[in-house]
């Protein structure tokens, strides 16, 4: 039932009717919980309240379905302007962009100027962008882009690795010359069997495999995970293995397991909130559905009592 339920959101994700329509609604039926606001001023005050709790941050413009140049060119004016906004305010964000919104499914050099563009703001005003990982279709075309940009960019620029593909750890080595920061996550792509772990438990297990890969390498890890287990793992890790704690950091999703964030920041750990916003929002709510049953309840719930 779960796995039915969850291909079922990854299905309706994609769909661009129902984005039209979620769009016409707003940020109704539960969704207010996971995304911050329409507005980036919604979004720059959900941070103030995050970094007055000594939570840091990463703010995303959210975009899907990107089409054509002028789409394109909207999403790199926003992820700008986001960028600005950061500075303006004051507050301790970076900034996480997804580069099918900036044309890559267009063209790789338009993607690649918009990138540029987004990351000379971000170098002006020293700040930081991070590229989120898409579905195995990108994967390889966003680790060349990346590695170009590392290079140009410098520790303006990191990227995100998902723990479910197969060529992972791979990848981990490769870049690894690089000293890249790298978020790393379990994913929440539906993909073939053929290029991803099938089973929750072998996710879990590569996850564990390329935390400590790359911190071992001497990297900065950002880990991604609400996991119990896996934040234990890697408290017990850095502590047997000397690492600091300034070259780790958790990372959560807004609205998710608040309490679990405070309690890290509490003892001590860097921990970021990934805070989205903007109106197109649907694509990203119904992944949050796919990955946790509960979250569904919620929404029902909150549908009965608007």
């Amino acid at each position: 039932m779960e796995t039915m339920m969850r291909n079922a959101f990854l299905y309706l994700s994609k769909n661009r009717m129902a984005n039209r329509t979620a769009k016409r609604y707003g940020l109704k039926f539960g969704a207010k919980r996971f995304v911050a606001g329409v507005q980036i001023a919604d979004a720059i005050e959900a941070i103030r309240q995050l970094n007055a709790k000594g939570i840091v941050a990463t703010l995303d413009h959210l975009g899907e379905f990107i089409s054509t140049e002028q789409e394109a060119a909207e999403a790199t004016h926003y992820c700008i302007r986001t960028l600005e906004a950061i500075a303006e305010s004051g507050v301790n964000s970076h900034l996480s962009l997804k580069m099918t919104q900036l044309g890559l499914d267009i063209s790789k050099e338009l993607c690649m100027k918009h990138m540029r563009m987004i990351l000379d703001t971000a170098k002006r005003q020293g700040q930081f962008v991070r590229i989120d990982m898409e579905d195995y279709a990108h994967n390889e075309v966003s680790l060349e882009i990346f590695e170009t940009l590392r290079k140009e960019y410098g520790e303006t620029v990191g990227l995100v690795i998902q723990a479910y593909l197969y060529k992972s750890g791979d990848d981990i080595a490769k870049l690894a010359e690089y000293k890249p920061n790298l978020r790393l996550v379990k994913g929440a792509y539906k993909e073939s069997s053929q290029v991803a772990f099938p089973e929750k438990a072998d996710v879990d297990r590569n996850f564990i495999a390329i935390i400590e890969q790359h911190l071992s390498n001497g990297c900065y890890a950002a880990v991604a995970t609400h996991d119990d287990s896996i934040i234990h793992h890697v408290k017990k890790y850095v502590k047997e293995h000397n690492i600091p704690n300034s070259q780790f950091e958790f990372q959560m999703l807004y609205g998710i397991r608040t309490q679990a964030q405070q309690e890290l920041a509490n003892e001590g750990y860097s921990m970021r909130v990934y805070v989205p916003y903007g109106d197109d929002w649907y694509g990203y709510f119904m992944r949050r559905l796919a990955e946790r049953p509960a979250n569904v309840w919620f929404v029902l719930k909150s549908m009965f009592k608007s």
